[in-house]
């Protein structure tokens, strides 16, 4: 249970991330967020990759329009990582974990990605990175404003200010009232344009008892076979499972079922797809809302 965690001195982080995955450490934080009324802060990193120390000898031919005259046979090695290196992503992530371990901060063991730092008088500060997106959570400003001071003068850093959206997730905050929504309105609405379903008619469930879906579904005539390799299924599962995970698990029973055809969808298995979309239609304005004073689970 966790229970006055602002106030607990020497608390693991840990014990309060355990049994949560990956996807949800954005949401646990910002739960944390609207119940203690924290300060929430957001930073980019530029040209995140370029931050990265490569630790092998690489080399790569002269980029096209930019030879040396007279050298070019040569070829260049790289002192830093670039994008498209299998090892960027790695190599940026170890500067980053060495700087954030050198300013005294805790890296959660259950998601790499998440930073502590608890002051003697009970405070703390937590940040969250993801790739180049960055969140700062905490109850001091001042001590928020170091830390950005401290992340702007390793790397190119771009202060973003209060955080308003975050990987496609719009965050909206009532101070007053400890109140904090979390929704995908603006990316719903790119999905179903993409599937061309904007202007399909709502629904008011998830998935209709109409459907039985079945393999027996699946395409056997050529016909059916050549019409479906035109349909972007896959596509539109991707699509919903993001939406799904986020901040929509009102589709989880039906996206977890059509997503059980994926190999050989047919038209049925397509029908109940846009079903789904055109319950997101109807209810895009949908969010999760976080509040309250009491953390305790």
């Amino acid at each position: 249970m966790v229970k006055g965690f602002a106030q607990k001195k020497g608390i693991d982080f840990d014990e309060i991330f355990s049994p949560v995955v990956k996807t949800t450490s954005i949401r646990t934080i910002l739960s944390l967020v609207a119940a203690e009324d924290l300060y929430l802060e957001q930073l980019d990193v530029k040209t995140t990759f370029l931050h990265g120390d490569l630790e092998e000898e690489i080399y790569m031919q002269q980029s096209q329009g930019y030879e040396v005259k007279g050298k070019e046979k040569l070829v260049c090695r790289l002192k830093k990582s670039l994008y498209g290196l299998k090892q960027a992503p790695r190599q940026w992530y170890l500067k980053f974990d060495k700087f954030m371990s050198e300013q005294g901060y805790t890296r959660c063991h259950c998601d790499h990605c998440v930073y502590l730092k608890k002051k003697n008088d009970g405070s703390y500060i937590i940040l969250l990175f993801y790739v180049d997106d960055m969140l700062v959570v905490g109850s001091n400003m001042q001590e928020i404003n170091v830390l950005k001071r401290k992340l702007a003068n390793s790397f190119a850093m771009k202060d973003l200010g209060a955080a308003k959206e975050i990987l496609g997730m719009r965050i909206t905050r009532d101070r007053k009232n400890r109140k904090l929504t979390l929704s995908q309105n603006e990316y719903i609405q790119k999905v179903l344009k993409i599937f061309n379903m904007h202007n399909a008619k709502p629904v008011s469930t998830p998935f209709a008892s109409h459907f039985k879906l079945s393999k027996e579904m699946c395409p056997n005539t050529q016909e059916d076979m050549d019409y479906m390799s035109k349909v972007p299924y896959e596509s539109a599962v991707g699509n919903l499972m993001y939406a799904m995970v986020c901040t929509r698990p009102d589709i989880a029973h039906a996206v977890g079922v059509v997503s059980r055809y994926m190999n050989n969808p047919g038209k049925e298995h397509w029908m109940a797809m846009k079903w789904i979309l055109r319950y997101l239609k109807g209810t895009t304005n949908q969010a999760l809302c976080f509040g309250g004073s009491n953390i305790s689970l």
